[in-house]
C-alpha cells in the first residue's frame, strides 16, 4: 500500500512541508530511514537524525523549528507520538481489512454467519456455531460445534475453539492459541493408575479480550472457566480449568495459572508467574515477574519471590541474600572470638 504526504497529512489533520506527493510505503526509525518510508521525531536527542535520514516522509511536532536542511517532506502536527501511534492504528486495520469467504474450507450447513465476513482457506466451522458480524477467521482455523462468535472479533491463522466455546464481541485470539482443551483432571486409584475426569464445562470470553500467541485456555470441568471484559493476555500463558480472570486484568508471557483460581479486577501479573490452584487473587493486585503464589492475596497488594513476599519487605530481603556468604563469614569470626573469651574465662 503506497500513501503520499498529503492523504497522510489528511489523517493526522497535519499540514505538509515539502512535497505533497511524495509517496511512502512502509515504516522505519528516523535514524534507519530509507526512500519511500514514513518515520517521526518526538524525542529531541534523534533531531540530528532527522537532518540525515533518508526517509521520504517525516511527522514532526508543530513547533519543530529546522536548523540545517532537510532532504525529507514534513508532516507538522500536535504532538509527533500520538499522530504517528494512530498511523500506526489506521495502516494496521486497512492491512486486516480482509473480506470474503476464501475456498476450500468446511462451513456447517447448521452453522449461522453474519454479514461482512472474512473466512480464510482450510478453516472449519462445525455444527450449531453462531459467527457475528464482521468477525474475522484466518487461514486454517478450527471452530468446534456449538461455539459462538460476537461481532467484530479476529481469529488468527491456527486457532482452535473446542466446541460450547462462547467468545464476545471484538476480540483478538492470536495464531496458535487453543481455547476450550480439556482441564487437567485426573483420579488415581489405588493401583496408582489415573483415570480421566471428563471435563464437560465450557470456556466463556466476554468482550474487548486480547489473547497472544499460544495461548491455552482450558475448559471448566463443571460450570465455566471465564475471561472477563476487558483482559489482556500476552503469549504463551496457562488459565486452568475453572479459572476466573476479573476485568481489565493483565497477565504477561508464560504464566501459569492453576484451577479454580479466581483473579481480580485490575490486577497486574508479570512474566513466569506461577499460581497455584483454589486460591483468590483480590482486585488491584501487582504480582512481579517470576513470583510463585501460593497464598490468598487481598486488594492491592503487591508481591515478589517464590513463595510470594510482600514486595517492600521482599526487597529489603534482598539486600541481605546477595550478602549471605559475607555474613557467614562474620557469624564464623564472632562464634571464634566469643568461643575463645569463653575458653579465657
Amino acid at each position: 500500500m503506497k500513501f503520499t504526504a498529503k492523504q497522510i497529512s489528511e489523517i493526522l489533520d497535519g499540514e505538509v512541508e515539502g512535497n505533497l506527493n511524495e509517496e511512502v510505503f512502509k515504516l522505519s526509525k528516523i535514524e534507519d530511514g530509507k526512500k519511500g518510508s514514513l518515520t517521526f521525531l518526538s524525542n529531541a536527542k534523534y533531531t540530528p537524525f532527522l537532518y540525515s535520514t533518508n526517509a521520504s516522509v517525516v511527522i514532526v511536532n508543530k513547533n519543530f523549528v529546522s536548523e540545517k536542511e532537510i532532504s525529507a517532506t514534513l508532516i507538522k502536527v500536535e504532538d509527533s507520538y500520538q499522530a504517528f501511534s494512530k498511523l500506526l492504528e489506521y495502516y494496521n486495520q486497512v492491512k486486516l481489512n480482509k473480506s470474503g469467504i476464501e475456498k476450500p474450507n468446511f462451513i456447517s450447513e447448521s452453522a449461522t454467519l453474519g454479514d461482512d465476513l472474512y473466512i480464510g482457506a482450510f478453516s472449519y466451522i462445525g455444527n450449531d456455531v453462531t459467527i457475528g458480524n464482521n468477525v474475522k477467521i484466518y487461514p486454517n482455523v478450527y471452530i468446534g460445534d456449538n461455539v459462538s462468535i460476537g461481532e467484530g472479533s479476529t481469529l488468527f491463522s491456527g486457532v482452535k475453539i473446542y466446541s460450547e466455546s462462547i467468545i464476545g464481541k471484538s476480540c483478538e485470539i492470536h495464531a496458535g492459541s487453543i481455547i476450550g482443551c480439556d482441564g487437567f483432571g485426573f483420579a488415581p486409584s489405588e493401583s496408582g493408575v489415573y483415570s480421566k475426569i471428563p471435563q464437560i464445562g465450557n470456556v466463556i470470553i466476554e468482550d474487548n479480550v486480547d489473547i497472544g500467541s499460544g495461548t491455552t485456555i482450558d475448559r471448566a470441568t463443571m460450570g465455566s472457566t471465564i475471561i472477563r471484559k476487558g483482559v489482556k493476555l500476552d503469549n504463551q500463558i496457562q488459565v486452568a480449568h475453572n479459572v476466573e480472570v476479573g476485568e481489565n486484568t493483565v497477565i504477561a508471557a508464560q504464566t501459569g495459572v492453576a484451577g479454580s483460581t479466581i483473579i481480580g479486577e485490575n490486577c497486574l501479573i508479570g512474566g513466569q508467574v506461577g499460581i497455584v490452584g483454589h486460591l483468590k487473587i483480590g482486585n488491584n493486585v501487582r504480582i512481579q515477574a517470576q513470583t510463585g503464589v501460593g497464598r490468598n492475596l487481598k486488594d492491592d497488594e503487591i508481591v515478589q519471590g517464590s513463595p510470594a513476599l510482600p514486595y517492600a519487605d521482599y526487597n529489603k530481603s534482598y539486600v541481605h541474600f546477595k550478602n549471605l556468604s559475607k555474613l557467614s563469614e562474620k557469624i564464623d569470626k564472632l562464634e571464634k572470638i566469643i568461643n575463645a573469651e569463653t575458653k579465657n574465662n
